[in-house]
């Protein structure tokens, strides 16, 4: 069983177990997901199985998500599940203040990981760290916020005023260090209280599939129709067409040049990475490269096979 489903993860399950889930239903040892979702959140998870795990690290895609803020505390994790470290009155707070300063976060920012992250610090998450006690100093990183847009809001005058905001960002940005750079802008202190992935890639919130429609399918022998080609989830890579003559060449991880290729689809970039196609099958995923035996074309040196049977 080969693909990737898309999982609509419910609040309080980890990707972690999301992952171990399919794996049991699927009865393939082979899984993993293209990107962490808090534990708390809810929303898109796509799961590669089988040979699509091969491909995990080709789909670090463009996301969305809607966020809901609420204003006048914050906690170490950045979230609900946190621990409070700092309270301030939010009551003067309006709506109009929090829509002036959302333009300051777009386009390419800093941000600095949450304690409570996957991301690695000398070998170990952080999340790991973070559960001994230690905090340690994190390297701010560079993200993409796309869009981000003021959906609406609730409790103006009290002390904890709410809005719903939809963000729209590149692979690697916390929703929760975005929540918590706006408190601090506002100089009010802000948390994230709730968050859905509404988009991943081409995954899309309304084509999720809930763990109770996975387990039926499953019960009836139907699970592999809820299985997405990994070739579509790549479709943002052009496609080049393999004759017929040169897939065993491929297959066995050599390098693809001109007199193979049957058809392309899109512009290759120096050095970018291609999709390597048989008719409607994906073969394997392969950066262009000068041929240096026919100056201004390129060649195409498979970098994962997927399909090599």
């Amino acid at each position: 069983m080969d693909g990737i489903i898309n999982l609509l993860k419910p609040p309080g399950m980890t990707s972690h177990d999301a992952v171990n889930y399919l794996r049991r239903l699927s009865g393939q040892k082979k899984a993993g997901h293209t990107g962490t979702l808090d534990p708390g959140a809810a929303g898109v998870l796509p799961i590669c199985l089988g040979r699509a795990t091969r491909l995990i690290q080709f789909m670090e895609h463009d996301k969305a998500y809607r966020a809901e803020i609420t204003f006048g505390y914050r906690t170490d994790s950045g979230d609900t599940f946190g621990r409070v470290t700092g309270i301030s009155d939010a009551r003067g707070l309006t709506m109009e203040q929090v829509a002036r300063i959302l333009p300051e976060f777009t386009g390419e920012i800093s941000q600095v990981p949450p304690m409570t992250s996957a991301v690695r610090y000398q070998g170990k998450k952080l999340y790991e760290l973070a559960r001994r006690g230690v905090e340690v100093e994190r390297t701010p990183r560079r993200v993409i916020i796309h869009r981000i847009s003021l959906t609406t809001g609730t409790g103006w005058g009290t002390a904890r005023p709410r809005v719903l905001v939809d963000v729209e960002c590149s692979a690697g940005t916390y929703i929760r260090s975005l929540c918590q750079d706006l408190g601090a802008r506002l100089d009010c202190g802000a948390t994230m209280s709730f968050l859905l992935r509404v988009r991943a890639g081409v995954f899309t919130l309304s084509g999720a599939i809930t763990l109770e429609e996975l387990a039926a399918a499953a019960g009836k022998g139907h699970l592999a129709g809820m299985i997405t080609d990994a070739d579509c989830a790549l479709a943002h890579l052009p496609a080049v067409q393999v004759r017929d003559s040169s897939v065993a060449a491929v297959r066995h991880g050599n390098c693809l040049y001109q007199p193979g290729v049957a058809g392309m689809q899109g512009i290759p970039e120096h050095g970018g990475m291609v999709r390597l196609r048989a008719k409607d099958r994906l073969l394997a995923v392969a950066r262009a490269l000068p041929d240096e035996r026919r100056p201004g074309r390129y060649c195409f040196q498979p970098a994962t096979v997927v399909d090599n049977t």
